[in-house]
């Protein structure tokens, strides 16, 4: 029989604090300071104190261990607990991008995460349709705030339309909710022409905007779409983007007016499809929205400005690459580089895999990378990858090539650097 009893422990961090009381990978733990422990978000909660009273289980014996927080809390104590199962989406979505997946590509991208603590933990959005009444109790009891929530229009019925869901709630009422016991949200809004764009866009960024600051920024996003989608929805063109970037602009002049804040924000690329040209960066504040492509190319485009181009062996040649649509904001750096006598060419990569439409640089495979740059990288040339095409805390792409794979391939050094600036020169720095 399984013990559902706790969650165990996956690893216990060597030199840790865990270790020195004695905690083993593979024991479980049950409680700490009386209360039950379902994942590490209890583990984080619970443990906030000056004391933390741990219950474990080892094998079929149970024991107290009793440890001193100290100024790291419950995160610096070294244990890694294992992953909690995480609850899926059971909307139909029309613009799913899992759902756009081929076969053949590792499980993991196959799953449709829908949970609040993913959301919590990591940032992922939620569309809040399989809240349970205990799971909000939950958020509210344990302060998990900011949520990441996808929108996607305030219309009860335009949306359901968009996540698939004829018995989804009102939306408006889950984020009062969160609202009124000062949760704080970020919030989505994917844009699909026909459906939500328009009035109906307006709208539902003024409804949105009632709850501020407990809904602290909204993101507009283009639609995604690959070659390999079932449904039929029309891409976001250059006069679906450049009408929506004028709805926002509007709202933002009133937010800014009123609060010192923009509240709202557009996608990357949304600008990058309209041909319009970035806002400075100041204009994204504090950035809340990067990770989901709000603010990245600003971003880099101002470090591109402030760094200094390194002194390396003109005799040493580097290769990097990138996506269609980033390609004309890098080349513009590498051709800094060049005039200071670097030997570097960015190469731009057509997504074959999932079709010319995909064009950002975080969903190139290896394999289209490796036809792009055959017959372009030569022996004694430096490949420098971006993280941002890698698994993170790896060296593998999407359709599970590695880094190793390049390099045997291509027949080049080939070295994974962070993609910014600075990431670029200290690669050459290091390998020049």
């Amino acid at each position: 029989m399984k013990n559902s009893c706790g969650i165990e422990i996956e690893e216990i961090e060597k030199g840790s604090i865990a270790e020195k009381v004695g905690l083993r990978a593979g024991d479980r733990l049950i409680a700490v300071n009386g209360h039950k422990v379902r994942d590490e978000i209890d583990l984080l909660f619970y443990g906030n104190e000056p004391v933390a009273n741990f219950l474990i289980q080892r094998n079929k014996e149970k024991m107290t261990v009793a440890m001193q927080m100290d100024v790291a809390g419950c995160s610096g104590l070294g244990i890694v607990l294992k992953p909690f199962k995480i609850k899926t989406c059971r909307n139909n979505c029309i613009f799913c991008f899992v759902a756009q997946l081929p076969r053949g590509l590792r499980r993991p991208l196959y799953i449709k995460d829908e949970d609040y603590r993913m959301s919590f933990l990591y940032g992922n959005y939620i569309t809040m349709t399989n809240l349970s009444d205990a799971d909000k109790k939950r958020i509210v009891e344990q302060r998990l705030s900011p949520l990441y929530i996808s929108v996607h229009s305030t219309n009860t019925e335009i949306r359901n339309k968009l996540i698939g869901n004829p018995n989804a709630s009102d939306i408006l009422r889950e984020i009062k909710f969160l609202a009124s016991h000062k949760i704080r949200m970020h919030t989505q809004i994917v844009l699909c022409p026909g459906y939500n764009d328009g009035k109906n866009l307006e709208k539902t960024i003024t409804d949105l905007y009632k709850y501020y600051p407990y809904v602290a920024s909204i993101a507009v996003v283009p639609v995604g779409m690959t070659a390999h989608r079932k449904k039929v929805l029309r891409p976001v063109e250059k006069e679906d983007a450049s009408r929506a970037i004028g709805t926002i602009q509007k709202l933002q002049s009133r937010f800014k007016r009123k609060h010192g804040d923009n509240i709202v924000y557009a996608a990357d690329e949304l600008y990058i499809k309209a041909e319009i040209q970035f806002p400075p960066l100041e204009h994204y504040g504090d950035l809340p929205q990067i990770e989901n492509g709000v603010g990245m190319v600003p971003v880099f485009l101002h470090q591109a400005k402030r760094i200094k181009a390194p002194r390396a062996s003109k005799k040493k040649m580097f290769v990097t690459f990138t996506g269609v649509s980033f390609y004309p904001y890098l080349s513009r750096f590498i051709d800094k580089l060049v005039k200071e006598g670097i030997g570097i060419e960015a190469i731009s990569v057509e997504n074959a895999f999932f079709g010319q439409s995909v064009t950002v640089t975080g969903l190139l495979t290896g394999r289209d990378v490796i036809k792009s740059l055959s017959g372009i990288v030569k022996k004694d040339d430096v490949l420098l990858i971006p993280d941002v095409v890698m698994r993170e805390g790896d060296e593998v792409f999407l359709d599970d090539v590695s880094r190793q794979d390049i390099e045997d391939v291509l027949g080049v050094k080939a070295v994974v650097i962070e993609s910014t600036p600075k990431g670029l020169v200290d690669a050459i720095m290091a390998h020049s």
